[in-house]
């Protein structure tokens, strides 16, 4: 079974506890999914995040509903988190997140996503044919609406692999 692999680089305009403190409320991440994916947190707030937090959510994906459950398996407050998917759709799904000062006022924050896909050669062809472009739209989508909820003046880069743009999002895909 092959492991994919995701990664998004964005700059944010805000300081890194801002920006880690942004990350780390699970509630925020239903502001930053597309609404097609009709996602909700299932576990009630307030969310203690630490090492060993399981956080439950509904979905749905080509209008087939699931549920999810991730588990907060790293958590140094500032520096970084990792969730690990417990249950859901993947049959593996690791997702570390990582910050890092630039200055005062601007963040680095990296995504890594390790996944694997169920079903053998069936998920290696829906991975070719819609899985991976999905997860980079989804991403896309989180890093657009992340620069406008954390930098309303614009000022968020989102850095794909070398390539950025002040205008605040490079479309192309860093995989």
């Amino acid at each position: 079974m092959q492991t994919h692999v995701l990664e998004r680089t964005q700059i944010i305009e805000r300081s890194l506890d801002a920006t880690f403190d942004f990350f780390g409320d699970a509630y925020n991440l239903e502001k930053i999914t597309p609404e097609f994916l009709r996602f909700k947190i299932l576990t009630p707030r307030p969310i203690a995040m630490k090492a060993g937090t399981l956080i439950d959510y509904s979905l749905s994906l080509f209008g087939i509903p699931f549920n999810w459950q991730t588990l907060i398996e790293k958590w140094e407050p500032g520096v970084m988190f990792v969730d690990r998917q417990i249950t859901g759709p993947y049959t593996k799904w690791v997702h570390t997140h990582t910050f890092k000062a630039l200055g005062p006022e601007r963040t680095l924050m990296q995504d890594r996503v390790e996944y694997q896909i169920p079903l053998g050669f069936l998920g290696d062809i829906a991975h070719v044919l819609f899985v991976e472009e999905t997860l980079k739209k989804i991403f896309d989508y989180r890093a657009k609406v992340t620069a406008k909820l954390l930098a309303p003046s614009s000022q968020s880069y989102f850095v794909s692999g070398s390539k950025q743009a002040k205008s605040g999002l490079v479309t192309e895909a860093g995989d």
